[in-house]
């Protein structure tokens, strides 16, 4: 899956998932969640570093990936791939698990 938008200087970044996300996509649609990660998505597609809504970089196993909220439990995890102008989603469910 892809989704191109346009950033605020009309250059595109495109949003693509990993297979784990794109299950967990599955998991929002059953939950009511996804208008919440649906509007995530389109922050990322505009700009990923955009703030705010607020994201935090993270460490560990993680590091050089970013996390923004979704509600309390759960998280958007991507990595943003500046050369290439891409945001690689890889989770939309918690990163606890």
């Amino acid at each position: 899956m892809t989704n191109a938008s346009k950033s605020l200087t009309g250059k595109p970044w495109r949003v693509v998932y990993t297979r784990q996300a794109v299950k967990d996509a599955r998991r929002l649609a059953r939950s009511n969640l996804r208008p919440k990660a649906e509007y995530l998505l389109e922050i990322l597609g505009r700009d990923p570093l955009q703030s705010p809504p607020p994201f935090e970089k993270l460490v560990g196993d993680l590091a050089g990936a970013c996390s923004r909220r979704i509600n309390l439990q759960h998280r958007l995890v991507y990595q943003v791939l500046p050369e290439e102008r891409t945001v690689k989603v890889i989770r939309m469910w918690t990163h606890y698990e």
